[in-house]
């Protein structure tokens, strides 16, 4: 069936802008049906058409390859229909006020920092990289710690491994609720400052502790990473966006000091694709997003994905997903188990997707 949704998300194909599409290359603004697929942006995205074809046709949803050309292919093609989803929904935008305090505050202590060690969601990678962290640090030397490895396939991990090693950027794979990787960060902070005590020494100044500050987004385990390294709890902690408040240095050790600080979000989200992701994954307050919207999007995003696929739903759900767009997946499910609610059906969808009932699997892979 390929009947012409309503939904406010599937109206019409906008324009892609100019910086999506490389010379050359040719869209084809028609209009999205049940079968469409919906698609993101990716700053290296590239564009030769839009077909639009159907789940089925596609072959994508009950495909098991995912590597190579083809598994490259899926992942352009997803972020595509992605951008066309986001564009009729309602925006997701959050900034509330102690993070513009926070970011000021964060600005200040930078200057007083050894090394900085930023965090981020090891599922949405480039969606949890705020705009601004490059020109924030300058030159200060950084790691990079991609938390909850556990919440990711082990091609997934590879592939960001080889894109940041590419890139000579130094990354460390985390799980801060188990600990893993915490001793290998704290033993590299330390190794990459150790030339500031070389320094003073010169200068006839006696060794201090290495300064590192951890900072990322809301809710990608800054806290929690702190707390692993210290082995008690000395940060609050919990799975939601915006726990952490203020600023705070914390002592490891004779000769290390953490600064644990608030989730530093943009004042203004541009990229959408990377919005939705940041709410599927609860790295965003609930309050800025319609949940019924984006749990319909993980749905058809979450088909896609030859690690999941439609068998993965039907599994769980006892739904047949494969003439259903997102939205009326979403219906159904509250129809069959929550006497119509479509809140606590889309609320299901998200916690069973962060909880890993669908089995883990990034929402991004390296752009080329």
């Amino acid at each position: 069936m390929t009947a012409q949704l309503s939904a406010p998300w599937l109206s019409r194909a906008p324009t892609v802008p100019e910086r999506f599409v490389p010379s050359g290359a040719r869209i084809c603004p028609t209009t999205l049906t049940t079968s469409a697929t919906l698609s993101s942006q990716s700053s290296t995205i590239q564009i030769v058409e839009v077909k639009n074809p159907s789940w089925q046709e596609s072959g994508y949803a009950n495909s098991n390859a995912f590597h190579g050309d083809q598994g490259e292919s899926i992942w352009t093609d997803l972020d595509t229909d992605l951008y066309y989803w986001t564009k009729a929904i309602r925006p997701v935008q959050w900034f509330p006020g102690h993070i513009a305090k926070a970011e000021k505050e964060l600005k200040d202590q930078l200057k007083l920092m050894d090394v900085v060690i930023e965090v981020r969601d090891a599922r949405i990678p480039m969606s949890t990289s705020h705009p601004q962290m490059d020109s924030w640090l300058c030159n200060k030397k950084r790691i990079l710690v991609l938390n909850r490895e556990d919440m990711i396939s082990t091609a997934d991990r590879n592939a960001w491994a080889a894109y940041f090693a590419r890139q000579g950027i130094k990354v460390v794979f985390s799980n801060g609720k188990l600990g893993m990787g915490t001793i290998k960060l704290g033993r590299l902070a330390k190794t990459m400052a150790a030339d500031v005590n070389v320094k003073r020494r010169t200068k006839g100044l006696l060794s201090r502790p290495v300064r590192a500050g951890i900072v990322g987004y809301p809710n990608v385990g800054k806290s929690s990473l702190i707390n692993r390294l210290l082995k008690r709890k000395m940060c609050a902690a919990a799975p939601r966006p915006g726990v952490t408040r203020e600023l705070r240095w914390v002592r490891f050790g004779k000769d290390l000091e953490l600064l644990d600080s608030p989730g530093i979000l943009p004042m203004r989200i541009s990229d959408q694709s990377a919005a939705i992701k940041l709410a599927i994954c609860d790295d965003i307050g609930e309050r800025s997003y319609d949940v019924a919207d984006v749990a319909a999007i993980l749905v058809q995003m979450l088909t896609r994905l030859p690690p999941v696929g439609t068998d993965a739903l039907h599994k769980r759900y006892r739904i047949d997903v494969d003439a259903l767009p997102g939205k009326m997946f979403v219906e159904k499910l509250a129809l069959n188990l929550f006497n119509g609610d479509v809140h606590q059906a889309a609320f299901r969808i998200l916690a069973d997707f962060r909880k890993g009932k669908f089995g883990w699997t990034a929402l991004e892979r390296p752009p080329r």
